[in-house]
């Protein structure tokens, strides 16, 4: 599409403890400048309410997947995630979404893009802002998708049908600085990207314990500071550039386990402390954890003798499997990671985008991809 279409199809969707609107690239404008004006309409955004549009008022509930068909052969479709930034101007592509992702395989059977299987259904995605690759398996009987079902995840009420997702290892290093440890402001950290640049910090290194509630951890002008000067130069020693306008890396504050898990987290995304914790969050955490020496993994507490790991945040956990081998030159590489997500179609229509002269358009680029 060339133009600015003034309704656009659109398919509403929970994804994990996340919500977004999902798109055909098909019926979005081609054009990057133009298709994010558009998006920032659709949301509602800026505005911190987003009283006009789709989005929820909180980063998440603002994203948005766009969906195509793949012409890689390892792929069934390709996932562009979008972050519609809610009270600036901001559309982003700087990183994934595991918890969108996991609306994308059904998202891709309801628009006809891969057939369903009469008993389950197997979409393989390739996650076009990190060119990572995962497979999405869901129960799709009689060849439609089933979104009712036993399945239970923290940070979403009730229960509905699970969508096991299975991430392939990475293409880039799981340690981006080439060290286990690295030392910002005085603070041990370790920076890891297991599809989500994600940097661990042991909470009592920021003098807090970790287990504070979101809102408390937000209005701790301080902590922010320090957060702030941290995630900046772990963006550079990460290769990610000048991150102060990026919603990545993601900050990790790791406490021990209260709740039988292996660590306690909180997470900022990067601003807001998220109310639960991304699927690639949580797996960076996990492979981060079984790093010997990697800050946190003193404190966790992992069996040995199984691949999950349980990340115990504030409204829960999340299970994650995990495990890891080294490369040719000894690091430490991501061998399995897989996750059971839950999503649900929430509605299924036409969006009519808010109009162009109240919606202030984007700067651009948003600094591409990584």
């Amino acid at each position: 599409m060339t133009g600015v279409p003034e309704e656009v199809p659109c398919l509403l969707m929970r994804g994990g403890t996340s919500k977004g609107a999902y798109f055909l690239a098909d019926d979005l404008p081609a054009e990057p400048a133009l298709r994010d004006e558009l998006l920032l309409r659709v949301m509602g955004s800026p505005d911190p309410r987003q009283i006009d549009g789709l989005g929820g008022a909180h980063p998440l509930t603002s994203k948005v997947a766009v969906v195509s068909a793949s012409a890689d052969p390892r792929a069934d479709v390709d996932y562009l995630f979008l972050q519609v930034a809610v009270d600036r101007p901001e559309v982003s592509d700087r990183q994934n979404c595991g918890n969108i992702l996991a609306g994308i395989g059904p998202f891709a059977v309801e628009r006809g893009l891969v057939a369903a299987g009469e008993e389950e259904t197997a979409v393989r995605i390739r996650m076009v802002n990190s060119g990572d690759y995962a497979t999405a398996t869901f129960p799709t009987p009689g060849g439609r998708v089933r979104y009712t079902g036993d399945a239970e995840i923290s940070g979403v009420p009730g229960s509905a049908a699970p969508v096991l997702i299975e991430f392939a290892p990475g293409a880039g290093p799981l340690l981006p600085t080439g060290n286990v440890r690295d030392v910002i402001d005085g603070v041990p950290v370790t920076c890891v990207d297991n599809g989500m640049p994600t940097v661990l910090v042991e909470a009592t290194a920021l003098k807090v314990t970790g287990y504070e509630s979101p809102r408390d951890l937000e209005e701790d002008l301080a902590l922010a500071d320090r957060l702030r000067t941290i995630r900046l130069e772990a963006g550079r020693l990460m290769g990610l550039g000048d991150v102060s306008d990026a919603t990545v890396p993601k900050l990790t504050l790791l406490a021990a386990p209260r709740d039988g898990g292996a660590v306690t987290t909180r997470t900022f995304i990067p601003v807001r402390c998220h109310t639960s914790i991304g699927v690639l969050g949580a797996a960076g955490v996990a492979a981060g954890l079984r790093i010997e020496g990697s800050v946190g993994a003193e404190l966790a507490q992992i069996d040995s003798d199984s691949d999950r790991v349980r990340i115990e945040h504030p409204t829960g956990f999340l299970d994650i499997e995990s495990s890891f081998g080294t490369t040719s030159d000894g690091m430490p590489s991501a061998r399995r990671t897989a996750v059971v997500r839950t999503a649900r179609k929430i509605f299924d229509g036409t969006v009519f985008p808010r109009s162009a002269e109240t919606a202030p358009i984007p700067p651009h680029p948003q600094g591409g991809q990584r």
